[in-house]
């Protein structure tokens, strides 16, 4: 969908190419309102006794079925071409791209669905959720269908992921539902979660930062420094600091038995003071 426009005095016109017609026709009520034109197409208009007044609706419903014709692309404008009045021209438009009132029926049905069975998924971040609830409602506003905004916050609330739950409880407890906004809940939650991700980079920070002081002690005092550790980055990273000590640990001891390995061949050199033995100590010296 592109934008037409030339002058600052003309509006800026959405241009319909096929696709998207539900957010383009919102577009173009918005445009028809602000002209003043909305309600001539919505309702037609009778021819009055007034001459006058005949004349000025005959216009403005010129400009109207102007800007239908103007917000269409060729290939669709051939579809509209005849219509002589801006609301029959409209109606084609919705009829063969919206449907008739049964398909829009059937297509309201399932938006119902998608949105009673809509859920955060676990691996999901909070703005895509939101970006699929604020998607369904908008396109069940495009059909005239409009939700509350304490249905969808009764809706996102009771579907958000366990990570939530105390958002969700604080929220509950200190916010009138009635009259909490879906704006302010898409605030409250997407700070929530910039917070909580924040407070786990840290964690992850502390546990990469301590790795290396895991097997310094003496082997009894190990699993009293890994308690110790756990209890300051959670236990739910009590086995990865077990895994990173575990591997410190079995690098040691091969560098370990490298180190023995070649003090024993240093001193068999120096005993025999025989010169056979160098290639293998140039092999191993970097170790």
């Amino acid at each position: 969908m592109a934008f037409n426009g030339n002058s600052m005095s003309q509006p800026l016109i959405p241009i319909f190419s096929g696709k998207s017609y539900e957010f383009w026709s919102i577009k173009m009520k918005t445009l028809f309102k602000s002209q003043d034109l909305w309600d001539l197409i919505e309702n037609e208009y009778a021819d009055p006794d007034d001459e006058i007044k005949l004349r000025e609706n005959r216009k403005k419903d010129s400009k109207a079925l102007f800007f239908i014709q103007q917000a269409v692309h060729e290939t669709i404008f051939l579809r509209i071409a005849a219509a002589t009045t801006s609301k029959q021209a409209w109606l084609i438009l919705q009829n063969e791209f919206q449907g008739s009132s049964r398909v829009i029926t059937v297509k309201l049905q399932t938006l119902h669905h998608e949105f009673e069975i809509l859920f955060m998924k676990s691996n999901e971040s909070v703005q895509d959720f939101l970006s699929r609830v604020t998607e369904i409602v908008s396109q069940m506003k495009s059909y005239s269908e409009h939700l509350s905004d304490h249905i969808i916050v009764v809706k996102v609330l009771r579907n958000l992921t366990p990570k939530f739950d105390h958002v969700v409880t604080a929220i509950e407890e200190s916010k009138d539902l009635s009259t909490y906004s879906f704006d302010e809940l898409m605030g409250s939650l997407q700070a929530y979660e910039v917070r909580l991700n924040r407070s786990l980079e840290k964690n992850e920070e502390k546990v990469f930062q301590v790795k290396g002081e895991v097997f310094r002690l003496q082997p009894g005092h190990k699993h009293c420094l890994l308690g110790r550790l756990s209890s300051e980055v959670g236990w739910n990273h009590y086995d990865t600091i077990i895994k990173l000590g575990e591997k410190r640990k079995e690098r040691a001891k091969v560098a370990y038995e490298r180190r023995k390995q070649l003090a024993k061949l240093r001193l068999k050199a120096e005993k025999t003071a025989g010169e056979k033995l160098r290639p293998q100590l140039d092999i191993l010296s970097p170790l």
